[in-house]
């Protein structure tokens, strides 16, 4: 492991532990009552519960697949998706949330969205409590799973570690401190989750559009690519054949072993890869 990739790890090992530190610390208090644990006593900011909302929602698609979904086809989806998300999300705040919050109390208490439905609509028979729990778990878990897999595709992406080990310990990871913490660590890594996410986006974009030269350079770049600014085409990415090499000496490289360690000579890649090796820049990259 070279030193940046260890100090990515070591950025990430200890952000794994405040998160489940921050489960603990809530603990107590969590679990004082059903309402604590479920709802954080409803005592929480507006700033707290929104960046904890948006935070859940705009989670690992925001920062992995969204963002792939317009360097590969263009703005457009990207585009719409984010602006039917922008108007979806303040309709929500401006006529839902309020109101939820009110009514919740209202109608008994209601610490859950299908406890509401039951207890407003007076269903003695828990017909509408099943519906929305079914709803709710169908899609959620769907969701939830979408999110397990930004975890394992990021570090075997970056490190190579097997994709679905690190799935799994991610999930872990988050129900440890979700099932031990409540809604109230849930709340607290969401704003620093929040707070990151909006940074990193911020200085990916600002580092992206100085590399490339300022604003203007950007967009004549962009330009250039047939329909990628277009609000209603899709790009098609037109692959060289140094790009299209470049594209399998990578895939080939990530199926060599960890034992064929990085070389700076074709040679020394020989003896480690065999007489198949393509590639001796810094690592071994393996013909298939």
């Amino acid at each position: 492991m070279v030193t940046g990739d260890f100090w990515v790890l070591l950025a990430m090992l200890l952000y794994f532990i405040v998160v489940v530190l921050i489960g603990f610390v809530y603990a107590k208090k969590s679990n004082a009552s059903s309402e604590a644990y479920f709802l954080g006593g409803r005592g929480l900011g507006p700033w707290l519960t929104a960046l904890s909302a948006e935070a859940s929602d705009m989670s690992g698609w925001l920062l992995m697949g969204l963002p792939g979904v317009a360097y590969f086809t263009g703005a457009s989806d990207a585009m719409w998706t984010a602006i039917g998300l922008a108007i979806g999300t303040y309709l929500n705040w401006k006529f839902v949330a309020k109101r939820l919050r009110k009514y919740s109390e209202v109608a008994n208490n209601s610490i859950t969205v299908p406890d509401f439905f039951s207890n407003r609509f007076h269903d003695d028979k828990h017909i509408l409590m099943t519906l929305a729990a079914i709803i709710i778990l169908l899609f959620f878990s769907i969701y939830t799973g979408s999110c397990f897999v930004t975890c394992g595709k990021l570090f075997s992406t970056l490190f190579g570690w097997d994709y679905a080990t690190m799935m799994v310990i991610g999930a872990i990871i988050v129900f440890l401190y979700t099932f031990v913490g409540g809604y109230l660590s849930v709340c607290t890594t969401d704003l620093i989750q929040g707070t990151l996410m909006f940074f990193a986006l911020a200085t990916v974009f600002i580092g992206s559009v100085a590399q490339a030269g300022g604003v203007e350079n950007t967009v004549a770049f962009l330009q250039d690519i047939p329909g990628y600014l277009s609000g209603t085409q899709i790009a098609t990415p037109i692959l060289d054949a140094a790009t299209r090499w470049a594209t399998r000496s990578s895939r080939t490289a990530r199926r060599c072993s960890a034992s064929r360690a990085r070389t700076a000579s074709l040679p020394s890649c020989r003896a480690s890869c065999g007489a198949s090796a393509t590639s001796a820049c810094l690592r071994c990259s393996c013909a298939s």
